[in-house]
């Protein structure tokens, strides 16, 4: 049976469609074309705050189509410093920055806090100004009981322990870890925490043996589906723009890697992207 052919839900927990990617079909995408395509819903994740600010308002737009993440990634946490945004948005006080986010974690629609997290790879922001604006917008997470969605790049160790952390603290809320990257034994002990790993278009790609690896070793309870899109889209369609119709080849993807039934496959991924969000 083809790809094409096959009827599964699909849904997508990390995507950006405020991307400029999408600028000229974005309406018809989210309106209508990705749920033609078989795509329950989707999550649109801030990474600025203009981002986090379209996510909410793609969520009031399009109820129970998309649903929003709110967060600031770590390339862009100056902005809790007084930086000014791409859109000339500034802040004066750290806590007013804090106080935004948590007006719009408080819109209908919003199911996370994210993505927040650490990227040591483009060192925009220095390691001790991305570590405290993470475990701030965890904090934030844990006051308002809403899960996190984590970006980590180059930044696996201090990523978890941060996380741990937060868990050891007392504010354990659930959540993924984005475009996993790390090794197995770490995905392992994620899971031991209670968060799922996120799984996109990466594990079709014939060199990504490790997310492979981690894929075959973990349960399947603890995996979701994601796209990054317009970002990373999976074979057949590597180095395209991504949109979440091409779930299908990831989920395919991991029930190969799983010895199980494409379309069983989906449904529990299905039901995991649900319990970590909160979603029905």
């Amino acid at each position: 049976m083809q790809s094409e052919d096959r009827k599964m839900r699909l849904v997508d927990t990390h995507a950006h469609y405020d991307d400029e990617a999408f600028a000229q079909d974005r309406d018809l995408l989210l309106g209508s074309a990705l749920a033609e395509g078989g795509v329950e819903w989707v999550v649109n994740v801030g990474a600025s705050l203009e981002g986090a600010e379209a996510s909410a308002a793609f969520a009031q737009k399009y109820p129970a189509k998309v649903y929003a993440g709110i967060g600031i990634h770590p390339d862009d946490v100056g902005v809790f410093e007084g930086k000014e945004t791409a859109s000339g948005l500034r802040f004066t006080h750290p806590e007013d920055t804090m106080q935004h986010l948590r007006e719009l974690c408080a819109l209908s629609g919003v199911v996370c806090v994210g993505e927040i997290g650490l990227d040591y790879h483009w060192m925009v922001e220095t390691k001790e100004t991305q570590r405290r604006w993470f475990r701030e917008q965890l904090s934030l997470s844990h006051e308002l009981q809403l899960p996190i969605n984590v970006h980590s790049r180059d930044a696996a160790q201090d990523t978890f322990d941060l996380i741990r952390e937060h868990v050891r603290a007392g504010h354990f809320t659930g959540g993924i870890i984005h475009c996993y990257s790390g090794s197995v034994e770490m995905a392992q002990e994620y899971v031991k925490l209670g968060y799922h790993i996120g799984v996109g278009g990466v594990v079709t790609f014939k060199n990504a043996k490790v997310l492979k690896k981690v894929v075959a070793a973990l349960p399947l309870e603890s995996l979701v589906t994601e796209t990054d899109c317009p970002y990373l889209a999976p074979e057949p369609n590597r180095g395209k723009r991504n949109d979440s119709r091409n779930i299908r080849y990831v989920i395919e993807e991991i029930a190969r890697l799983k010895e199980t039934d494409p379309e069983i496959c989906a449904e529990a991924l299905y039901r995991n992207a649900c319990a970590v969000y909160r979603i029905g």
